[in-house]
Formats: structure tokens, sequence, C-alpha cells
């Protein structure tokens, strides 16, 4: 159960207004938070959240008019330094970490840092650093290049390096949106400890179900205003999903029977030393076929194969009956398959170019007019209609892809795809980092998308999202095919136990 606020306030502010170039971001926002509570901060991509996030820690100036109490301390006036020095951190989803530094030297970082050059003492910085770790009641190797751990014990080593600086308050922006199940479950336990030590949370996290079961209380804004602040006794996830959109989303099962279908995608025996191993699976016309697991289980290095960016050792791809041999993504494309990665932000756009140049990007052979060069007018009735058909929410195609919500972005990035005509769509973790109503457009997107006959693989390590929007659902585990299952004949919970066991 989650613990009840304590009396005492961390921090208080209301009368929160921000004003962006005459857009109003925030309105008459108030926001509070307890010591030692854990408390969530929710709301779709846009309504505000990253912006009170840097108010409160001094990024942000607020709007004449706004009142901020921090500790029992009255201010009109925050720094990103006062920030800091009242105790408040924020742990970023980028974590902002050193990759070639060791733990110890993460989290004692700040030990390092003066007026004046000294000579380092990695005594000293060792002992900063367990004593850190004691406080969170964890272990982790002090000596370890912090580019070779994991991302959960990256998560625990930025919450240390915050505790070396005293924080009473930590904001966490989505921390468990890269985690496994079992991970996110020890995550959740340093932060139970965080708050049994005084320390308040408060998280900012698309995961429904882990805040409801984490926090003690939830403030949901909604375009820039104050929906209002709830316990989170009592507090359903369709409920919340209603509060942070205001609209309501029916939960069921949208599994179909496709076994009539014919195979355009098959798979028989593919096997990657050290990744995946005889792995055989089909995908119908028109079907949407879910591929679920831990992360680490091989799912995205099948997916790499099955789109000529590895080769497997052994085995056979065939498309339409066709065997196929890729050796690059260009040969994938050619032969109808498209591939959705998991890291948009990295693989799938190119942040500082136009919404436009994003969408034609895989055609360009396509929009080509005499000589060789780009048509205009072929590029622009390439975009006016994925624009449309995947009803994104734009400004103008020539603005930066950057200015777009997450789900909105993702958007983008299946119309890159769609745009070339593609037989089978693989779609690895096509969420991550989207909000709950941005989410329910897109798996719309992907059944419209099977019922005109595409066949699609959707991945994800989230057991709900393929079960009630794929047809069929694969289990891999360790570099293999364990189950497979029809959400149509089986329970939710008994999928979960069998992928979190």
């Amino acid at each position: 159960m989650p613990a009840e606020p304590h009396v005492d306030d961390a921090l208080r502010f209301s009368n929160i207004n921000k004003v962006f170039g005459g857009v109003k971001a925030l309105k008459a926002v108030e926001f509070a938070v307890g010591a030692g509570e854990v408390h969530c901060l929710a709301g779709e991509n846009g309504s505000g959240k990253s912006t009170l996030i840097k108010i409160i820690t001094g990024v942000y100036q607020p709007e004449p008019g706004a009142e901020m109490e921090i500790f029992g301390q009255s201010c009109s006036h925050i720094t990103p330094t006062q920030a800091r020095k009242a105790g408040i951190a924020v742990i970023w989803q980028d974590l902002a970490l050193f990759a070639e530094m060791t733990v110890a030297e993460n989290i004692a970082f700040e030990t390092l840092l003066g007026n004046r050059p000294r000579g380092v003492s990695y005594a000293r910085l060792r002992a900063v650093a367990e004593a850190a770790l004691a406080r969170l009641d964890v272990e982790i190797d002090l000596d370890a290049r912090l580019g070779d751990l994991p991302i959960a014990q990256r998560q625990i080593v930025a919450i240390a390096r915050a505790l070396v600086s005293d924080a009473r308050l930590i904001f966490m922006d989505e921390p468990t949106a890269s985690l496994t199940q079992s991970e996110t479950d020890a995550l959740l336990s340093v932060v139970r400890t965080l708050s049994a030590r005084g320390v308040a949370v408060v998280f900012v996290s698309h995961r429904l179900a882990e805040v409801l079961e984490i926090a003690s209380r939830v403030t949901v804004l909604r375009d820039g205003r104050l929906v209002g602040v709830f316990p989170t006794e009592g507090m359903t996830q369709s409920r919340l999903t209603e509060l942070m959109t205001g609209a309501s989303f029916t939960q069921e099962v949208m599994a179909r029977d496709t076994g009539g279908r014919p195979e355009v995608l098959t798979v028989d025996g593919l096997s990657r030393p050290g990744e995946y191993s005889d792995v055989s699976l089909a995908i119908r016309a028109g079907e949407v076929l879910g591929l679920t697991g831990l992360i680490g289980a091989g799912r995205t290095e099948l997916c790499h194969t099955l789109f000529g960016m590895t080769r497997a050792d052994r085995g056979e791809i065939r498309l339409n009956g066709r065997a196929l041999r890729m050796r690059s993504n260009r040969d994938a494309v050619a032969a109808g398959i498209a591939y959705v990665s998991e890291d948009r932000l990295v693989l799938g756009l190119i942040q500082p170019q136009s919404i436009a140049d994003n969408t034609v990007l895989a055609v360009l052979r396509k929009i080509t007019g005499a000589g060789g060069l780009l048509s205009s007018q072929k590029k622009d009735a390439t975009v006016e209609h994925w624009i449309a058909e995947l009803a994104v929410k734009i400004g103008k195609p020539g603005d930066a892809v950057s200015t777009l919500s997450g789900g909105n972005q993702q958007r983008v990035v299946l119309a890159k795809w769609l745009a070339t005509e593609p037989k089978v769509l693989i779609l690895d973790c096509p969420t991550v980092g989207v909000d709950v109503g941005a989410r329910a457009g897109i798996f719309r997107i992907v059944r419209a998308l099977a019922d005109k006959g595409l066949a699609i693989l959707l991945v994800s390590d989230e057991v709900p999202e393929v079960y009630m929007n794929a047809d069929r659902v694969l289990h891999m585990a360790a570099g293999r095919i364990v189950a497979d299952w029809d959400p149509r004949q089986t329970r939710l919970q008994d999928m979960e136990a069998a992928v979190y066991a």
C-alpha cells in the first residue's frame, strides 16, 4: 500500500502561470508535495508537466503573481542553483551520467566541484558513494564502469548521486520506461526506502499501474490546467486515464481468428548465437502478431535480422513464400518490410529536420522527378496524404519534428514507413514514452492497418499491450519462443505470471 503523505509540505506552489510566445503553457496551477510523500504528476504529453518541473527547479520563471514555498521558506524567485541547494533534484529520462566514469565517480561527482583545483581523494569518493548506496539499501560495484551497467542500476546511481547533494525532494521522469518488471519492482522498493527516510519523490510516468501502486496522491494536469489532486486509494487506471485525457477508453481484447488467411512472413529455425535460437513463426495477412518477453529476451535482435540489419547463422525468412537473402535493411525495404524501432529519437527520426523531410526519408527515390531531382509536388502530396491519414497534429510541415509531442512523433515514424507501401510492418515497442491517450490512437491506427491486410509484428515488454491489441501472442525468453497464446482463451494475469516469472 502507498504510504500516507506527511503533514509537513516539502513544497507548495500556487497560481503558477507560464506563457511562451502568447501560448499559455500553465494556467493558475497549484502543486504541493508532503515531506516524505511519494506523489505522482500525471498528464498527457503537452499537459504542462515538464514546464511545471522546470519552474520548480528554477529553469523557467513563472509569470508575476506566483506563490512559492520550499520546505517552509517563501521565495519570489528561484534559480537552478538555489533549487539544488534547497534539496530539489531531478532525474531526467536520459539520467545525465558519465558512461566512462566508475559508479563511485558518478555518485560522488559533486564532491569534486569547487572554486579551486585540488587533488582527488579516491578513498573519499568511494566512502561518499558507499554511504549513498547504503541509504538506499542496495549494493553496486563501486569500481564498475557505468556504461557497462544495465539501465536499472544506472537509475540507482542517479538516485544515489542526488542523495549526495542532500536532496530532500526528487523528481523522477519516466524512471521505469526501459525497465523489466523485476527491475521496476526493485526501483519501487528503493523509492519506498527514500520515502521512509523522509525524502519526497515525485513520479512522472505513463505506466499508470505503477503510479497507483507507489504513490499516495496524484496531481493531474490537462492542457496546462489543474484537473485536481486525488488519493490513489480507490483510483483505477481507467478513471485516471479519463482524468488525464477528458475521454474514456474501452479496455477489451481485440483478437480475431486469422487462421484461414495466407501467410505473408514466415520464419523457420532462425538462429544467431548469443541473441536468439531456433525461432519459427508466421504472420498472416491482416494479422497483428504480438511478441513479448523481458528485456534481453532477444526480441529486438530478432527484429534487426527480420529487417536485414543483421544476418542469422541458420534458418530461413520467406516473404509470400519466397526466400529472402537480405544483405542490408535496404534489401528489406525493397522486399516490403518496414521497421519502427523502439528508439525513435535516435533511429526513427532526424530531430533537427522538418516533419516533411522525415516523412519522405524512406521514399526519396519515389518522389524524384525529371533529371533525378526531388519533386516538390510529389513530396508535398506524400506528406499531405500521410499527415491526414494518420491524423498527425502539426503546425506546419516545415516545422522541426522535435517540436511534436511523443505520440505525434511516433505517427511521423509510422508515416515514413507506411509511405514505402510495406507488406510487413514491425513495431518494436511503439509506445515507449507515449502518453495513454496517444497510445490508444496509435493502436487504433495499427488495427486499421491490419484491417486493410497489412501483416504486423507488435513487439512490447508491456504484456497488457499485446494482450489487448494482438490476435496472437508469442512469449520469447532467453532467445527462444516458449509459448503461443490466443488472448481470447488466456487470462491476462496468467500471461503476465509466465512472462515475469
